[in-house]
């Protein structure tokens, strides 16, 4: 299953949408472009001039005249590359902001769909949409568009000169349409389903390099990494083939458009030697003729041969759209909403069907207290967690807070709720201030520094080389792991929500910083009601509650001293994590 393609139709309406906010530059680019196709008539009509000057015998026309000309043609070549120029200026003033307009919008769309229909999609998919398809876009917009644009226009200036000149070579050169029609009538019902193909085949490719990247630790420690390979290759040698049929295909076609040339201005020489040897028009009129059908060659052949390029941005855009498509899910109306427990019940969770991951569960947190969630790898405690944070939808069963269902609170105002924190926490390319502010971005450096502090990270961060204004991230200062999970913890306290589930947030540290994160995290669920995921089995000594999960289900409840007490699952994980 991937994400939905818009059809060609809705793609192309959605696409002036955007286009539509920029109408007068738009208007102005077309202007230019006009420009340029009545100024590229001019050589080739001097250039007959010339030759008819050049052939007369009356003595009439003198070497003046042709300097006139020749200046002439200089001056239409000036003002073909001046209006040139413009014309593709301002076009890209028109379609970069829409095309940037469009990005912004499918990343909004792809960062708010649901988890499940991402899962479902696979992450390739989105990334190579975000990735590949918005790349292919902004290629043919900055190479391909404008030579489109212009191509056209010069065609049918080119066609409308050569009526004007005379209407029977006019005639000779249409021979050349019904040539032309038969090749594209050959190639575009072929063409179109390849590069459709081709789009998802980079998808599957994306999805493969993805997976294993994601998975490599996984993927060594079973020794599958061989076929893991194996999947890649199938995957991208599956796009090398479909890009070489499509090579194939419009080499083919290649051959069907020089056919066209052929004929049309063999009809067009033809018809000039006839109307020559009549009289009835000059060398220089067939002349001019002839170069006006050759001009068509260069235009006609962009038109052509860059129809792939344009076809493979359709088929980016059908893809692009398919995304800004996606129903939003409607935020519920605002009502009334007091701190209450968070209850989950009656739930059941699958990601495959008839194979249950979380089994009948029920469970309250109320506010200010700290439950540790505690089992072995695959009990079913992050599928729990990220179900009790909004995160996942459950197969069955429901989540509520203050007595009212997570659906009814809608997802932007349940981060104000419930916020989730997990092991694997990403490093924004930004400050830091931004990368804290993400959570509430209208609060001031004294609240960024409080929250910090809290997390106990406002030593380190005062010492970076410009502080709160360092870079972090990708392309900034490297942060350690602790670090990172600090500055995610710390967001939690600048949103202050009322609950926070802590999925194995300190489980990245390493014993270096442990001991540190876990005071951070004891602060960060100090007066708020919080679900901790407990990797280390210390979280669950100070909390007020310890729920052990095995097999899906809640086997345990108690307190620590309880539970080891009782010599039962609990026990049994603290002897062995206690030594």
């Amino acid at each position: 299953m991937i994400l939905p393609i818009a059809p060609a139709r809705e793609s192309w309406r959605v696409s002036r949408g955007y286009l539509g906010r920029h109408r007068g530059v738009l208007t102005l680019a077309a202007l230019a472009f006009a420009v340029v196709g009545l100024a590229q008539l001019g050589g080739p009509w001097l250039m007959g001039r010339t030759v008819d000057a050049v052939l007369d015998d009356s003595g009439g026309s003198g070497p003046s005249t042709i300097a006139r000309y020749a200046v002439g043609i200089a001056v239409a070549g000036l003002l073909v590359g001046l209006a040139t120029w413009a014309a593709e200026s301002l076009l890209a003033r028109a379609v970069q902001p829409a095309l940037a307009a469009l990005r912004e919008d499918v990343v909004d769309r792809a960062l708010h769909l649901d988890h499940g229909v991402v899962e479902d999609a696979g992450v390739g998919d989105v990334v190579s949409r975000v990735g590949d398809d918005v790349r292919a876009i902004s290629r043919s917009l900055e190479l391909v568009v404008p030579t489109v644009v212009g191509s056209a226009i010069a065609v049918l200036f080119t066609v409308a000169g050569l009526v004007a000149l005379d209407w029977r070579l006019g005639l000779a050169g249409l021979v050349a349409g019904p040539a032309y029609w038969l090749s594209l009538r050959w190639y575009l019902p072929r063409s179109g389903p390849y590069y459709q193909r081709e789009r998802v085949a980079q998808g599957e490719r994306a999805e493969a390099l993805v997976t294993g990247f994601q998975g490599a630790a996984t993927l060594r420690a079973y020794g599958l990494q061989d076929r893991q390979v194996g999947r890649i290759r199938d995957a991208s040698w599956a796009a090398v083939q479909i890009t070489l049929d499509v090579f194939g295909l419009l080499m083919r076609f290649g051959a069907r458009n020089n056919r066209a040339e052929l004929v049309g201005l063999l009809a067009v020489l033809g018809t000039g030697f006839l109307l020559v040897r009549s009289e009835a028009a000059t060398v220089g009129e067939v002349t001019a003729a002839a170069l006006f059908f050759h001009r068509l060659f260069n235009p006609i052949g962009a038109l052509i041969f860059l129809f792939d390029e344009v076809q493979s941005a359709g088929a980016s855009l059908t893809r692009l759209v398919g995304v800004v498509l996606v129903p939003r899910a409607a935020e519920p109306a605002e009502t009334a909403l007091e701190p209450g427990p968070l209850t989950v019940r009656g739930l059941s969770h699958s990601y495959v069907a008839d194979h249950p991951v979380v089994r009948d569960v029920d469970l309250t947190v109320a506010p200010g207290e700290r439950v540790a969630l505690v089992g072995a790898s695959g009990a079913g405690k992050t599928t729990l967690g990220a179900v009790a944070a909004g995160v996942l939808d459950p197969t069955r069963g429901e989540v509520r807070v203050s007595g009212t269902p997570l659906a009814e609170i809608g997802r932007t105002r349940l981060r104000r709720c419930v916020a989730l924190v997990s092991q694997e926490v990403h490093d924004f390319s930004a400050t830091l201030r931004d990368a804290v502010l993400l959570a509430d971005p209208g609060a001031d450096d004294e609240q960024v520094r409080a929250a910090l502090e809290t997390v106990l990270a406002w030593g380190w961060v005062a010492a970076l080389p410009d502080g709160l204004d360092t870079v972090v991230g990708e392309h900034g200062h490297a942060l350690t792991p602790t670090q990172s999970q600090q500055v995610a913890l710390a967001r939690v306290a600048l949103l202050d929500p009322w609950f926070v589930v802590l999925d194995e947030a300190t489980a990245e540290a390493g014993s270096a910083g442990a001991r540190e994160l876990e005071t951070a995290a004891l602060a960060v669920t100090e007066g708020r009601g919080a679900l901790v995921i407990a990797h280390r089995l210390s979280q669950a000594v100070v909390a007020d509650r310890v729920l052990v999960m095995d097999d899906g289900r809640i086997v345990e409840q108690g307190t620590h001293e309880e539970l080891v007490a009782a010599g039962g699952r609990y026990a049994d994980l603290w002897s062995a994590w206690s030594g």
